[in-house]
């Protein structure tokens, strides 16, 4: 399973950069108003309109697959962690008895009661 989860984010982080820098890539959409008037893109690669077709399907898809892969991933996770704790959620498990007897002492700086009752004594 966690050879498998490896997988998932290799591709997931891949996807990622790709699309990163599909975006960089693309031009806005006032740059095409050049090659209205000439400008020399119609003669480029993909045409006038293709590189833009191209390009905004391919980051369609990296899209796709790196939203596939980030439901896989907390898919994935929450299984994990359900296995973990025997089946049950976070909620439904019981607080420990030391952490609840000793509130106080779980909080940093925290002065313990039975201090304060003894130095009023001895004053």
């Amino acid at each position: 399973m966690q050879v498998f989860m490896n997988l998932v984010l290799i591709v997931q982080l891949l996807s990622a950069l790709t699309m990163i820098g599909l975006v960089l890539v693309q031009h806005g959409k006032g740059a095409d108003m050049g090659a209205s008037f000439g400008s020399g893109a119609s003669g480029s690669l993909f045409g006038a309109t293709g590189s833009a077709n191209f390009l905004s399907r391919s980051t369609a898809i990296c899209a796709t697959v790196f939203f596939a892969c980030t439901l896989a991933l907390a898919y994935m996770g929450n299984q994990r962690a359900g296995a973990a704790a025997g089946g049950e959620s976070v909620l439904d498990r019981a607080a420990p008895a030391s952490a609840a007897a000793s509130g106080a002492a779980a909080i940093p700086g925290a002065v313990p009661a039975a201090l304060p009752a003894a130095s009023a004594a001895s004053n």
